[in-house]
């Protein structure tokens, strides 16, 4: 059986869970003096993987597996590269209703914007979108680079990350999808090259659980 490294906390929060089960998310952060967006990430893997078991309004148990093999050495190694898809991309000029079509046509639920340059930009999600169309805007006219979300606040993967360091991003930045980019060296210039999304990552572990 091939078994995945837990870190300091997430084996202090299973001792935790184990001596005081069933608990709240707000409870094993107080135990640990850390916020509970900080367990984020930590309580998703433990309950992904079956070490714990959460039930709304109780709270989380222990459900007494030791060993996992459901990320395992294959999941965990695994690269960006292996497993992302093309991204979707329009232009910062580009009207905001071209960008809500591209979004439906694609089935996505976010949007990479680009500059003439071809360089990382902006994101646009369906929420913006959404913001812009209630609020009396000429979406025919106005760019999409006027509601983006701007760089540098834009969480972004390089092509050689870890499966596991996406799917973190994914969960303590609460987003559907990442840009993977590849960068120049002073940073001036940052390529598009694909995207990771829930879907992609929820994909890789149902390929790897029925294999």
């Amino acid at each position: 059986m091939i078994t995945i490294q837990l870190n300091d906390r997430q084996l202090k929060i299973i001792e935790i869970v184990k001596e005081r089960e069933p608990i709240t998310s707000e409870n094993i952060a107080s135990s640990l003096n850390v916020t509970r967006a900080t367990l984020r990430s930590d309580l998703a893997i433990l309950t992904m993987t079956g070490i714990l078991d959460a039930r709304p309004k109780v709270g989380y148990f222990y459900s007494g597996n030791n060993e996992v093999n459901l990320i395992g050495n294959n999941i965990k190694e695994r690269k960006v590269e292996n497993i992302m898809s093309v991204p979707v991309l329009t232009k910062k000029d580009g009207s905001i209703y071209d960008a809500i079509v591209n979004m439906f046509l694609s089935d996505v639920g976010s949007i990479v914007i680009i500059d003439d340059d071809d360089n990382l930009c902006g994101v646009v999600s369906r929420k913006d979108l959404l913001k812009a169309t209630m609020g009396g805007t000429d979406i025919q006219k106005m760019p999409v680079g006027m509601i983006m979300t701007r760089m540098p606040n834009i969480v972004t993967l390089d092509k050689n990350d870890t499966v596991l360091t996406a799917a973190k991003k994914i969960i303590e930045h609460e987003v559907d999808s990442l840009p993977v980019v590849e960068k120049s060296e002073d940073e001036s210039k940052i390529k598009v090259v694909g995207r990771i999304s829930k879907t992609t990552i929820t994909k890789l572990f149902l390929e790897v659980v029925d294999s």
